[in-house]
């Protein structure tokens, strides 16, 4: 083998890899994930989000807590570190994938691929890292419980729709070990992917929301939020947002330059025929946007862009902050946070946004520089709501959203090895669905903790509009 590179000149058979991820059941058996909700090293709940919200903008943390008490899952949406503190120190296989790190129900998404095709996958990287593949996958089964109780489902249903998650995620991972390597690769998460996680009853759901992300563009946001100016000089016709506080709100003229330049040096982190691409534009507006649970309170703008004959570009330019998860994870020599963000969605994604990149922008004029990630904003998205779907449905929706994890772990963990390890043993299924109900019951404690610390003036919140 080469210095840094890879060795093409062994082979590993297939039963070989599977009988070395077998070996590993002896250390940590599968019913391990059947454990304590807690570990030594959470910190107490207002602790933990006191320690959250360094960095972020003063004056919008009590918006912040504000959205993570309306409900126990938003607060579980903005404490992927908590949890991480708790699974830190816990029974893990010893394989490690690039995870998303926030692998929750609502993390999982429509958008469109270039060819304009609507595909489902994991939408959220800004915790990935590599870890333990298991953090993924309990954080998705607690969170489907969580989401399940406040939409009305029983307590059956929650445990059912987590059980069926591990269960799908665990077939899946079979499956994609006994495919050809390219057609594992390549593989789409698109509308035939409901049928092969026998999530049938979804169909519906995604076609309407496939309908509903294909309105999703550009041109909907412009119509939206914004107003037009003719510039009579040149005939071009432009727009600028319209102020809607506080959710968009404008900026002024040195954030403005400030965005626009990172986003001139952003080009450079595209692929080279991608670059030619967003040349041809030019920045018409720059827009602060609050967004999320977690990312509330960070620095995040929206650029709005001309192009040919009246054609409007929305990128969204958002702070990537290090991810919660690396506390409690091995150093992992980060560069560049918006950099770690941006590879991790690309290796995970089955297809990722042409005009995802990263870039450093001073925001504040201080002299210091802050990461941030671009994306296309809106292009063509859209979402199958986990809580609003009946009990009945529950369960399909983990169906589906543990295939898909799968199929997202199985770029970076052959899963070969991960189907050794779990070696269709359904006892696994059952281990993970009891964590995750004792973990939602955990989550529902830490909520009411942070409601009654409001109640009381410890801590301030603003009740999101």
């Amino acid at each position: 083998m080469s210095e840094g590179g890879i060795d093409l000149r062994s082979y590993v058979p297939a039963d070989d890899v599977r009988a070395k991820g077998r070996t590993l059941r002896q250390r940590t058996p599968v019913i391990a994930r059947d454990r304590e909700a807690t570990s030594v090293r959470r910190p107490s709940v207002l602790e933990f989000v006191e320690l959250s919200n360094a960095g972020r903008l003063p004056h919008l943390v009590p918006l912040r807590i504000g959205r993570m008490i309306t409900s126990p899952f938003t607060f579980y949406r903005g404490a992927a570190g908590l949890m991480a503190a708790d699974l830190a120190g816990g029974p893990d296989s010893g394989l490690v994938a690039q995870l998303c790190g926030d692998a929750h129900a609502a993390n999982f998404g429509l958008y469109g691929t270039p060819r304009g095709e609507i595909i489902m996958d994991i939408n959220d990287f800004d915790e990935t890292i590599a870890g333990p593949w298991e953090w993924d996958l309990e954080r998705l089964a607690a969170g489907l419980v969580l989401v399940g109780r406040e939409g009305g489902a029983g307590e059956d249903d929650c445990r059912t729709a987590a059980r069926d998650a591990a269960r799908s995620y665990r077939l899946a991972v079979d499956a994609l070990a006994a495919m050809p390597f390219m057609e594992s690769w390549s593989a789409l998460p698109d509308e035939s992917v409901i049928s092969r996680a026998k999530a049938d009853d979804l169909l519906d759901d995604f076609k309407k929301a496939a309908k509903k992300a294909r309105k999703n563009t550009s041109a909907k946001v412009v119509a939206k939020w914004t107003e037009h100016l003719d510039d009579h000089e040149t005939g071009i016709r432009q727009h600028r947002f319209v102020s809607d506080p506080p959710i968009l709100t404008l900026v002024t003229d040195h954030v403005a330059d400030a965005v626009i330049a990172g986003l001139e040096r952003y080009s450079g982190t595209l692929r080279e025929s991608r670059r030619n691409l967003i040349a041809r534009f030019a920045v018409s507006d720059i827009a602060f946007r609050i967004v999320g649970t977690g990312s509330v309170g960070l620095h995040s703008y929206l650029a709005l862009l001309h192009g040919n004959d009246g054609e409007a570009l929305v990128l969204q330019v958002k702070q990537a902050a290090p991810s919660a998860l690396a506390p409690f994870l091995p150093a992992a020599g980060t560069r560049h946070e918006g950099e770690r963000i941006v590879r991790g969605a690309r290796l995970v994604q089955s297809e990722s946004d042409i005009l995802l990149g990263w870039t450093s922008i001073d925001p504040t004029g201080a002299g210091v520089e802050l990461p941030f990630t671009v994306r296309q904003f809106r292009n063509l998205k859209g979402s199958i709501d986990p809580a609003q779907l009946p009990a009945n449905d529950l369960d399909d929706y983990g169906r589906l959203a543990g295939a898909l994890l799968a199929r997202a772990h199985s770029r970076s963990l052959d899963p070969r090895l991960l189907s050794g390890y779990l070696d269709g043993d359904e006892h696994f299924d059952d281990a993970v669905a009891s964590f995750a109900v004792r973990y939602a019951d955990r989550t529902e404690a830490d909520h009411a903790e942070l409601v009654d610390a409001v109640r009381v003036g410890r801590i301030a919140a603003e009740q999101p509009e």
